[in-house]
């Protein structure tokens, strides 16, 4: 069932566009199995979780994805494990994030989370937010690399996403044309179990998707 799900996503997709594999709550043995079946990136939501299963993908090729609301002070313990930051969405955390970048001589990869939706009850910069942020990132942060874009449709019937994801996808291409950006600004990540396939049909890059392969439901 899982190596079925993730194969039949990883044929839909385009070279370019890349499948994270949410694995909150997921068991060792059924993550295994989605490595097994193609699965290269993993998305945890928390610091705590993530460090727990690191260990046993030490060795793999597995990419690690922190796509969750992230406090400052969890910073520490993820920079020199996760390839990718998908929830960079505040000031204070990104000024972290360069502190403890810097401290390990590296540069993380992170996409700016937007509240495309305007949701109170959940993370993310508004829209017209977006642009003075990526200055500020690009100005006070030198050991981030701004890869690009991260949104949650609201949650609705997939057809009714199509027009958020629209107004990611114009938002990204201004990004991508704005001064602040460099050519490593190439990924928009939207898309999850329910709606991925209007997300990629609307631009997305990269879709985030758990309940979809591990549980019983057909990839749809």
């Amino acid at each position: 069932m899982i190596e079925t799900h993730i194969q039949t996503i990883l044929q839909t997709l385009d070279p370019q566009q890349k499948l994270v594999v949410v694995t909150k709550t997921v068991s060792i043995e059924d993550m295994q199995r989605a490595y097994q079946a193609g699965a290269r990136i993993f998305g945890e939501n928390r610091v705590q979780e993530l460090l727990e299963k690191y260990p046993f993908f030490e060795d793999s090729e597995v990419a690690w994805h922190l796509i969750g609301n992230l406090q400052t002070n969890k910073v520490r313990y993820i920079i020199d494990k996760v390839t990718m930051i998908q929830s960079l969405n505040r000031e204070n955390l990104a000024r972290e994030i360069q502190k403890q970048a810097q401290k390990h001589q590296l540069v993380m990869d992170c996409l700016v989370e937007v509240n495309i939706g305007n949701e109170p009850n959940k993370h993310g910069l508004a829209i017209e937010d977006i642009h003075a942020f990526l200055a500020f990132l690009a100005h006070e942060c030198p050991n981030i690399r701004v890869c690009g874009l991260m949104a949650m449709a609201p949650y609705l019937p997939a057809a009714e996403t199509r027009p958020y994801f629209q107004q990611m996808f114009t938002l990204f291409q201004e990004c991508q044309e704005s001064a602040t950006t460099t050519p490593a600004f190439t990924t928009l990540s939207m898309g999850m179990s329910h709606d991925w396939q209007v997300a990629i049909n609307e631009g997305s890059t990269m879709i985030r998707i758990g309940s979809a392969i591990f549980t019983e439901e057909s990839v749809k």
